[in-house]
């Protein structure tokens, strides 16, 4: 409660300013005391600085300083002054550049740099102190160039590219970029178990960042994974989220029109780096053919995964598809030809739920536990038709969770469970539904006050 009294108002008013101007002059104080600090650190350190100019002494640009451009402007985006600016060509296209005078601050192996703009934009300064250059400058102009070209990667435009054969059918095949790789799909809409995602997430961000490593163990900076499952259940989808995730373009291997080996050879080393070779059914096309030319078809894909050609170009990540693994020899499916197995499943639960908040943005919903006891019947149903029925009903999420409903009581081994369950959900009870069940409470109350309102009327 407050004081009645004005005496003490104005007392705990004036206590309130004095505390308030004691906290800001505490805050005024460290700052100060900051300020200090910093004009004596810069003051008893001798520190070297490094200009990187924009043009070389032959006229060409210097290919750092792009790179340094890159980095800085990902450091000071909000941490002090910057200067945004148009290229005027293409629309809602701009840079960012420290502004001239404000030196952008940066720390790396426990040493404090600084950057900052001299000659009108034209020249990038590093400082730090000349007792660490000897141990720093290297390993950091070094990691410079590795974000900037992170950077530069997540922004460039993939393409994606398909065989078309020169000159006729006869013609020797080659890639063709197509259009623009714009699959919506990525690793956050994919429903698959989050432990997984999570998993293939940090292998794509150490692949990303792995070239020294896997120079050094004398292994090509190569991936593949081996995606397996029922039609629908994700395949595709899953392997264009690797590709906007890495950003890389995407090659789609259509096995059909590679006629012999030397083509399917051919076509690997004309694949650029930084790119997603993708071959799907690789079962289907195994199997196609026995005999001789199955033989032949096992051993030019098996020559096409591991072959001495395989190891032609860095950066790549090979992804292949198949609906079943049991057919498929021994050889094709061991460590080395195929890094990672990623099996799909039919969708459960756990990724209906997922679906659900993707596609109708439900994190719960009264009829869960209805669609939970379904698929614990043993109903099962792919993803891609369970995203159908979401997508024809999104204005309903409730007619879409009963049309699921309805969909997976034809898929279970109890045919009227779907229909008992929601029967059972539009009386309000818990317990299971015959056909005889009797009338409940409320039925016979409203039926009896029927038969009083007429009673009162014929009287």
């Amino acid at each position: 409660m407050f004081p009645s009294d004005p005496v003490s108002v104005v007392v705990a008013v004036l206590g309130g300013l004095f505390l308030l101007r004691a906290g800001l002059s505490f805050k005024c104080l460290l700052y100060l005391l900051g300020r200090w600090w910093s004009w004596l650190d810069e003051h008893t350190h001798a520190y070297q600085h490094f200009e990187i100019p924009r043009y070389t002494e032959s006229g060409l640009e210097n290919p750092l300083i792009r790179h340094a451009t890159a980095y800085v402007a990902s450091l000071s985006s909000h941490e002090c002054a910057v200067a945004i600016v148009s290229s005027g060509y293409e629309p809602n296209e701009f840079s960012v550049h420290p502004a001239p005078g404000h030196p952008v601050p940066d720390s790396f192996l426990g040493c404090r740099l600084s950057w900052s703009a001299t000659g009108g934009g034209d020249r990038l300064v590093l400082r730090l102190r000349r007792q660490d250059c000897s141990r720093v400058l290297r390993p950091y102009l070094q990691h410079v160039e590795s974000v900037a070209k992170n950077l530069e990667l997540r922004r460039r435009e993939t393409n994606l590219f398909v065989i078309s054969r020169g000159g006729g059918e006869s013609g020797e095949p080659r890639w063709r970029p197509v259009a623009p790789f714009t699959h919506p799909a990525r690793l956050d809409t994919v429903a698959m178990d989050p432990e997984v995602k999570a998993w293939v997430r940090a292998d794509l961000e150490a692949f990303l960042n792995g070239r020294a490593y896997y120079h050094r163990v004398g292994r090509n900076w190569r991936r593949s994974y081996l995606l397996h499952g029922p039609p629908g259940t994700g395949k595709t989808s899953f392997a264009a989220a690797i590709a906007n995730f890495l950003c890389y373009d995407v090659y789609d291997l259509d096995l059909a029109l590679v006629s012999d080996g030397i083509d399917l050879k051919a076509l690997l080393l004309a694949t650029g780096t930084r790119s997603v070779i993708l071959v799907e059914d690789l079962d289907l096309y195994l199997s196609a053919k026995g005999g001789h030319e199955g033989n032949s078809r096992h051993a030019r894909m098996l020559n096409f995964m591991d072959g001495i050609l395989s190891c032609c170009g860095d950066e790549k990540v090979m992804v292949y598809t198949m609906t079943s693994i049991e057919a498929v020899a021994t050889a094709v499916l061991r460590e080395g030809r195929l890094d990672v197995h990623i099996h799909f499943p039919m969708c459960d639960f756990q990724a209906f739920k997922t679906l659900a908040r993707i596609y109708l943005r439900l994190n719960d919903h009264k009829l869960y536990p209805m669609v939970e006891e379904v698929f614990q019947s043993g109903a099962k149903m792919s993803p891609a038709k369970v995203g159908e029925i979401m997508i024809a009903n999104r204005g309903s999420p409730k007619r879409a969770l009963k049309l699921v409903i309805t969909e997976l009581q034809h898929l279970s081994s109890a045919p009227n469970l779907g229909q008992q369950l929601l029967e059972r959900k539009d009386r309000g009870g818990d317990g299971p539904v015959a056909e005889d069940d009797p009338p409940t409470v409320r039925e016979i109350g409203r039926w009896c006050g029927v038969i009083r309102t007429r009673s009162r009327r014929l009287c």
